[in-house]
């Protein structure tokens, strides 16, 4: 084996490493998914319970909760597995540390199912509670997907990341309109509420599917239930008052339930597709790796692949004049119709993957603007003691009034966090001055 070939096979041992830990942590996301459906549908339940002062929902919240035990040690098994392997490839700070958030939310869980038991909380707060584990397990995902490495599995990641989060607000919608038709009706907060989940879910389903294969679009086509939506979108229109409610509404805080929870077990199903996808593309690059490993033939045509021959180069560097200094041959070889084809077909090459980089870079910038602006959002929140749909609108008004992009505010933002830390003992605002 030439010098040429132990390199490039040193090369392809790497790649494998770095390809079978990105395994690893894409796995994750399957967990996750399942843990947070399961999650989402105990949220949903619980707020029945809770609106219905435990009269409704107590036998099936103890269903939910059960489910959700089991995928969640499932969870801490992968996440404890993945906290050995510090200073891996596809293991950064920013990724341990998500997880080790995680894993102190949910030893929060015990306490907040034993509070809903009790009915010792409101369904608005422990909504709230619930939102918050599943925004720190979203976290996990979308930092898995901006440390990946390779960019098939960067845009499957964001694919998934898009819808996992996009169900995440039908569950948070769900939860909504359970507690408003439980107890009888909406009011003006919760009705602005499940407006602003509508849109916001769309949104992220729309990403979704820009980024993911043709075949997860069709699946999704597929997988969504029209009677389903159109009962589901019945029931929206009362909520939010374009229809009137009937006398006794609560009964439908059931009805609302089960729609929306088939809506959501249907988004599961293009999730679970979408993961699949997801570990097959891992597995594919992986054994490709590895099959390169025993044939030498292989790594020798690569290198050779790799290596552009005389006539090429010249063509690049002269743009295939022939009235420079090369002689008849080397003119003669750079103008024939055979080399030529070579080069448009090494610029074509060139030109996809600038493209795909390109593309890869644009989805990079998103997710950062986006966590600038998620990070933007909680310190607003903390220091105003106001909602994230209001943070959020104050980053919109501000971007507006100065012409400039949401990400752009978010960062000044950032930039005055010591300043806008809540003081030790300081009085939280009331919502209506603040």
């Amino acid at each position: 084996m030439t010098p040429a070939e132990r390199l490039l096979l040193t090369a392809k041992r790497c790649e494998i490493d770095d390809l079978e830990h990105l395994t690893a942590a894409c796995d994750i996301v399957g967990d996750v998914s399942r843990f947070v459906h399961a999650l989402q549908k105990e949220r949903g339940a619980s707020n029945v319970y809770l609106a219905s002062q435990g009269q409704r929902f107590a036998e099936r919240r103890h269903e939910r909760i059960d489910e959700c035990m089991a995928t969640e040690q499932a969870l801490r098994v992968r996440l404890d597995a993945l906290g050995d392997t510090a200073g891996r490839p596809a293991t950064t700070a920013r990724l341990l540390r998500r997880i080790a958030y995680v894993w102190h939310a949910l030893d929060g869980l015990e306490a907040l199912r034993s509070d809903i038991e009790a009915l010792q909380t409101s369904p608005d707060d422990a909504t709230q509670a619930f939102n918050q584990l599943v925004s720190a397990l979203l976290s996990v995902v979308f930092e898995v997907a901006d440390t990946a490495g390779d960019p098939e599995v960067t845009l499957a990641l964001v694919a998934i990341f898009h819808l996992m989060q996009g169900k995440e607000l039908a569950g948070q919608e769900r939860a909504c309109g359970a507690y408003g038709f439980t107890s009888g009706g909406f009011d003006d907060a919760h009705c602005q509420l499940l407006l602003h989940l509508i849109d916001a879910q769309q949104r992220c389903f729309d990403t979704c599917l820009e980024f993911t294969t043709e075949e997860g679009r069709q699946h999704w086509q597929r997988e969504m239930p029209s009677r389903t939506l159109a009962g589901i979108q019945q029931l929206r229109e009362m909520a939010c008052g374009i229809t009137a409610l009937p006398k006794s509404a609560s009964p439908l805080g059931e009805t609302w339930y089960e729609l929306t929870t088939l809506r959501i077990d249907a988004i599961q199903r293009v999730e679970a597709f979408l993961i699949g996808e997801l570990s097959n593309l891992c597995l594919a690059k992986t054994l490709d790796a590895r099959r390169s490993l025993t044939h030498h033939d292989d790594l020798r045509r690569e290198l050779s692949d790799a290596s552009p021959a005389v006539c090429q180069q010249l063509v690049e560097l002269f743009d295939g004049s022939a009235t420079h200094e090369l002689g008849e041959v080397t003119a003669r070889v750079v103008g024939s119709s055979l080399n030529r084809s070579l080069v448009e077909l090494m610029r074509a090459q060139a030109g996809r993957l600038e493209a795909l980089s390109d593309e890869l870079e644009n989805t990079r910038r998103a997710l950062r603007e986006r966590k600038l602006i998620e990070r933007a959002k909680g310190l607003i929140m903390a220091h105003q003691q106001i909602t994230e749909e209001q943070a959020y609108a104050f980053l919109r008004k501000m971007a507006m009034d100065q012409s400039k992009s949401m990400a752009e505010i978010a960062q000044t933002v950032l930039g005055l966090a010591d300043i806008l830390q809540p003081l030790p003992g300081e009085k939280k605002r009331d919502h209506a001055t603040g």
